[in-house]
């Protein structure tokens, strides 16, 4: 229990990655204007930390500048990605640039700069702990202190996937991994990568580079690496309006729509990127050396430790062929999986109300429902992708989603209309 006199905040946020950096703009900014909100954000990281395992130096972003974490909310924002690139000194050099993409390290320093200015809002190294009742509100505890809260913003974030029997160590890692361990390789021959995505593709390009007397074998299951689809209409599926269409539309709509649309997002790389690999890889065919290979329509069917690497023999699913590669390193670059979103709410959980297929029911302000005992609002970033579609844990959508939550939790506080600003036009 929290001690008398404590103070009951309207929200308290559980993570505190680029989603609810961004709930901590917006309600800066609404305090500023309207407040007091007040909240206090829980974060285990020691400081702001996004996918830094993959901040590849020459890797960029997937989605414009302007979808950065207030924009598309509020385009006079101080917190703009491009009032960052004026306090950096680099917007008259953005300009000249001529692209919409910044460096994925540039992305991650703009966070962290804006991080930085509503740091009194966030305690890192706390990890929650446990998620109890206390009559209307929420006791959350972490590190032997409880914060009482009216509404809760589960920002919980993605884990690592790995397939089942594979357990991650010092030579077999999952590509979230990549930065923080590839220093301690040395002088390596092969180099396995796992996936047919734009991480993998990723992977095995950066790994090509750092190490030119190496193999790296990449193998996935398609045919070939996949483009993406960020044409100017398939892009609409990131707008906001798109939000509002997926959530009220039946549910084998809704299913179509992520068919016809997972080409915008899963298992899909870069075109610049796929031709630069099928360049490397006829380079060396013709030189006579081929340092990278790729083995296609083929799978992993064994991974086994030795002393000193991994085995890994992969099987071809069109002949049955194995190839035995001895390697250095094997890394799986086989995506996320999201973490359950209400995991952390104990015996809380079984009062969120779920459909038929068991996923949570969610309302269009991102609120979960619940049983009536329940009365506090728990939010969802992320986790909502049954509910709300494709956007549900991207960036495209981040700086809409929160200026939505906040107006609920402040519309649920209050009679009075919200004076939260109209929501800016969409883009791709």
């Amino acid at each position: 229990m929290p001690d008398a006199g404590e103070p009951i905040y309207d929200v308290v946020g559980v993570g505190f990655g680029p989603s609810n950096l961004a709930l901590a703009i917006a309600l800066t900014e609404y305090n500023a204007r309207s407040g007091p909100v007040t909240a206090q954000f829980l974060e285990r990281q020691p400081r702001f930390g996004w996918h830094r395992g993959m901040l590849i130096e020459d890797a960029t972003m997937q989605v414009s500048f302007l979808k950065d974490l207030v924009t598309m909310r509020d385009p006079t924002s101080r917190f703009s990605f491009l009032c960052y690139l004026q306090a950096r000194d680099r917007l008259a050099d953005f300009i000249n640039h001529k692209n919409l993409f910044p460096l994925r390290i540039e992305f991650h320093d703009y966070f962290e700069w804006a991080a930085a200015q509503v740091d009194d809002l966030v305690a890192y190294g706390r990890e929650v702990t446990e998620v109890t009742q206390a009559g209307e509100f929420f006791d959350v505890h972490s590190g032997g202190e409880v914060f009482r809260a009216r509404n809760l913003v589960l920002g919980t974030g993605l884990r690592p996937n790995m397939p089942e029997g594979v357990t991650r160590d010092d030579r077999i890692w999952h590509n979230s991994e990549l930065l923080a361990k590839v220093d301690t390789v040395t002088d390596p021959r092969r180099f396995v990568v796992v996936g047919a995505g734009q991480s993998g593709a990723e992977v095995t390009a950066f790994l090509h580079d750092r190490f030119p007397q190496a193999e790296v074998c990449g193998v996935f299951s398609r045919y070939g690496y996949s483009p993406s689809d960020d044409s100017s209409f398939a892009n609409r599926i990131f707008d906001p309006a798109a939000v509002d269409e997926f959530y009220t539309a039946p549910e084998d709509v809704k299913r179509k729509l992520m068919g016809y649309h997972a080409n915008t997002n899963y298992s899909v790389v870069d075109i610049d990127l796929i031709d630069e690999l099928y360049r490397r890889e006829y380079r060396e065919k013709v030189a006579g050396r081929q340092r990278l290979r790729l083995f296609n329509v083929s799978r992993p069917s064994q991974v086994v430790r030795t002393d000193g690497g991994v085995r890994v023999t992969v099987e071809s699913l069109t002949a049955g062929e194995q190839t035995v590669l001895d390697a250095d390193v094997v890394v799986y670059a086989t995506g996320y999986l999201p973490a359950d979103p209400v995991g952390q709410l104990g015996d809380l959980a079984q009062y969120c109300l779920r459909d038929n297929e068991g996923r949570l029911r969610v309302g269009r302000d991102y609120r979960v429902w619940t049983e009536p005992r329940l009365t506090g609002g728990i939010y969802l970033q992320g986790g909502t992708e049954h509910t709300h579609g494709i956007t549900s844990s991207l960036l495209s959508n981040t700086a809409v989603r929160v200026g939505e939550i906040l107006k609920s939790i402040v519309d649920r506080r209050t009679p009075v209309p919200s004076p939260l600003p109209a929501y800016a036009g969409s883009g791709g």
